[in-house]
């Protein structure tokens, strides 16, 4: 399958909407990708055009996360190493770039919200889903960390809730995200969805364009969701983890379908 266009930009008036266009890896986020992405975010945030501005996926899915496959290629230690770290501390930047957009922005979820996808819909400041919208912080289970995404799961659904969902990493359905406060609303199916997704742009809207960026400017003012130096720890223990014989394995067992050799003991 083709990455000729790994993200979507679609422009509809007052709203922007972001597309990952990966389908064929459920989404996963891959180099091209992001670099796509952190380059229309950076032109949104000085469209004053743009009121509201959606993130979904193609396919029925929304982000399977990182794509491993890249993660998993061949490298010296050092080369690895250094690469991860870089990588992480970008992916920590995109969150906070998501969240900083004076637009509204809402994450529009079917089918698989993994890892890294967790990450787009908790720095959105709305997230809806579909039924068929499944969560998951599988990273533990493939030997790396949650380091970017954890931050962000704790301010949408605070620290205990948070814990258990990275530290367990098993798949929640819908209903029980939005039990649990990761979701904001759920539809049926992905025609209802759309209906609500629809009304809360609607609703969005309705507000004054820069009432609705101060707005979010007080809510960052409550408090950074990063402590200070968090972001560079995080990078240091991905990075460690993913250049180390843990990931190596949980990445293996992953693509090959079996447990890793830990779970066996």
């Amino acid at each position: 399958m083709s990455d000729e266009n790994p993200l979507l930009v679609q422009r509809d008036g007052a709203v922007a909407r972001l597309t990952l266009n990966r389908p064929h890896r459920r989404n996963a986020m891959s180099e091209a990708m992001v670099t796509r992405l952190d380059a229309v975010l950076a032109e949104l945030r000085a469209d004053s055009a743009v009121r509201v501005v959606v993130i979904g996926g193609a396919g029925g899915h929304f982000c399977a996360g990182l794509d491993l496959t890249e993660v998993g290629a061949p490298k010296s230690p050092e080369e690895k190493l250094a690469e991860q770290q870089a990588r992480n501390r970008r992916t920590g930047a995109r969150f906070q770039a998501i969240a900083d957009l004076p637009q509204v922005v809402i994450a529009a979820v079917e089918g698989s919200a993994f890892a890294g996808g967790l990450g787009f819909v908790c720095a959105a400041d709305i997230a809806l889903a579909s039924g068929t919208a499944k969560f998951c912080a599988p990273e533990v289970r493939r030997g790396l960390v949650p380091a970017q995404i954890l931050p962000w799961l704790a301010k949408r659904m605070g620290r205990s809730t948070a814990a258990r969902l990275c530290l367990q990493g098993n798949v929640i359905d819908a209903a029980e995200a939005l039990r649990i406060g990761l979701v904001h609303a759920a539809a049926p199916d992905a025609e209802g969805l759309s209906r609500l997704l629809d009304l809360t742009i609607a609703d969005v809207l309705e507000g004054a364009p820069g009432a609705l960026a101060e707005t979010k400017g007080l809510i960052a003012a409550l408090g950074a969701v990063l402590p200070a130096g968090y972001a560079e720890a995080g990078a240091d223990a991905f990075a460690r983890q993913a250049a180390g014989p843990e990931a190596a394995e949980g990445i293996a067992s992953f693509k090959e379908r079996r447990k890793a050799d830990w779970s066996r003991r």
